[in-house]
């Protein structure tokens, strides 16, 4: 299965529908066919009467939300001109599509980026000079949420466009100008200028919404505008790839390409969502979509709307899903918070002395379950505050307070090296075996640090693991760093073997192990 974004290349869109004809014996009926014997027919009573009564006061909320909504629903046409791809003249000629043409990462979630936006190749004419792309064009959909001309609809709808056209329900066409984005929550905003008697959306309450909940989405699947189909609300809080910073809406209404940036809409016809992506083992409706809630797009379209950027706050931590394992281990129930695995420096989090292994109970008033839960309440923070988090060190409850601070532009994006990839990891003579947890780990030098992205941690380094022990089952690998074993911090093969049999394994030996990703913790235990 995989996940796909819902705007449409007019390529694809064609001017054919594939259109279904049943002419099978005892299937296809003469106009001069009798029927020998009918269906029982239903009498009127009451219980009927009262059926097809609640049958027409749904259909009546489906028709009514629909005349609401249909006026604000506006076609995003997208087109993107001719490049030349240069490359520098001191690079290699590189062709991501190979000798044969072929894009090497079809399959792949890159694939698409390669299509969108005509990267044939680099360098493809000797000497550097590059390759032209070929001039593309896209659609997908839209909601009016201001009558000024203020227009919502997804970041991957008009990501890269040179050239975006609106067109209202009633035909009339608009330049789309001054475009603001959101790519971690892929959520935009295009403005139209001139354009009178406009109908707004109302955003609509999207935290309010119970799994099993009446919705419709709206847009232009296809290229079909004004297409409107009804679903229930079949999930929340779903994480995806589609966005970075979003807790999706999972719905079974069917959208379809074409469909991105169209609303999703309660009975009350206000929209609930933004119809995002889709997951799809053959590119269209599988009766499960994404959309994201409009309890997000309240906080981020003032921003963008003022500012044409999102500012977020942030902890400086990482963070991980109390598992049932880990759960056992620090105490609590499982989802019953959030598990520190590791505190940056220089940031609120240290500054408000949190450390690893602390588990966040709530935060600002907040019960956290899940790392997402987390990440949204904190980025939600007003800059510049104080904000109190309740958290659980070593079993016993504390209370800590943070500043919040925005998240600056280039956090987290230093660069490591993938050891499981970037060679064998480096051997020691004086290395310590443990058979029961199916590893060995020798000390760490100053050349493995730099070499493996570890500069500045103190632990033991993994340089074999047991195809079938429990490290190899738990997903370690040659080159991890181990910092910890339960809560003792080990520097050394003896401190790490002496910290080893203060934890049975029958009980499982919890881990703090360091990947070129962060730090996360693992239970090793026998089953």
């Amino acid at each position: 299965m995989t996940l796909q974004n819902l705007s449409q290349r007019k390529s694809l869109l064609g001017t054919g529908i594939l259109m279904l004809a049943v002419a099978s014996s005892g299937l296809f009926w003469k106009s001069t066919h009798s029927v020998a014997q009918g269906p029982a027919i239903v009498p009127n009573t009451p219980a009927n009467a009262e059926a097809k009564s609640q049958a027409y006061g749904l259909s009546h909320a489906f028709r009514t939300a629909a005349n609401t909504i249909l006026p604000t629903v506006v076609t995003i046409e997208t087109s993107t001109k001719a490049k030349v791809v240069r490359s520098d003249r001191r690079t290699p000629n590189l062709n991501p599509r190979g000798g044969n043409g072929e894009n090497p990462f079809k399959g792949t979630p890159f694939e698409d980026f390669f299509n969108e936006h005509g990267m044939e190749g680099f360098g493809g004419v000797p000497g550097g000079g590059g390759q032209r792309s070929p001039r593309s064009e896209g659609a997908g959909s839209g909601v009016i949420i201001d009558t000024a001309g203020v227009i919502l609809t997804n970041n991957h709808v008009v990501r890269g466009a040179d050239v975006v056209t609106v067109r209202l329900a009633d035909g009339r066409e608009f330049k789309g100008e001054n475009i603001k984005t959101d790519p971690q929550t892929d959520l935009a905003i295009v403005y139209i200028k001139g354009a009178t008697d406009l109908k707004a959306a109302k955003l609509g309450d999207s935290d309010q919404l119970e799994t099993g909940d009446w919705v419709i989405a709206v847009g232009n699947p296809f290229g079909l505008e004004q297409t409107v189909s009804a679903g229930i609300i079949s999930g929340k809080g779903r994480s995806i790839g589609a966005a970075q910073r979003a807790n999706f809406l999972q719905t079974d209404a069917a959208i379809n390409p074409g469909n991105s940036g169209g609303p999703l809409v309660n009975l009350d016809g206000e929209v609930i969502g933004i119809n995002t992506a889709i997951a799809s083992n053959g590119g269209g409706n599988d009766g499960i979509g994404f959309a994201v809630p409009s309890s997000l797009a309240k906080w981020i379209v003032p921003q963008l709307m003022k500012g044409g950027a999102v500012e977020r706050a942030y902890l400086g931590v990482g963070i991980e899903r109390m598992s049932n394992e880990l759960a056992g281990k620090f105490g609590v129930v499982r989802g019953g918070g959030v598990l520190v695995t590791e505190v940056h420096p220089n940031t609120p989090a240290a500054d408000a002395g949190l450390k690893e292994g602390d588990v966040i109970l709530d935060y600002n008033g907040i019960k956290v379950h899940t790392p997402r839960e987390l990440q949204e309440v904190v980025e939600r923070s007003v800059l510049n505050t104080k904000q109190k988090a309740n958290i659980l060190r070593d079993g016993k409850p504390m209370t800590v307070e943070v500043s919040a601070r925005a998240l600056p532009k280039d956090f987290g994006r230093t660069a490591r090296l993938d050891p499981a990839e970037d060679g064998p990891a480096p051997s020691k003579p004086e290395s310590v075996a443990s058979k029961e947890l199916g590893l060995e780990v020798a000390p760490m030098g100053a050349a493995e640090a730099k070499q493996l992205g570890f500069e500045g941690y103190k632990g033991v380094l993994i340089t074999n693991v047991a195809p079938d022990g429990l490290a190899s089952e738990a997903g370690l690998k040659e080159g991890m760093l181990i910092r910890k074993v339960g809560h003792q911090d080990v520097a050394t093969p003896e401190e790490f073997a002496a910290a080893v049999k203060k934890q049975p394994v029958e009980e499982g030996v919890l881990l703090l192990v360091r990947t070129p990703s962060g730090n996360r913790y693992v239970v090793l235990k026998n089953q």
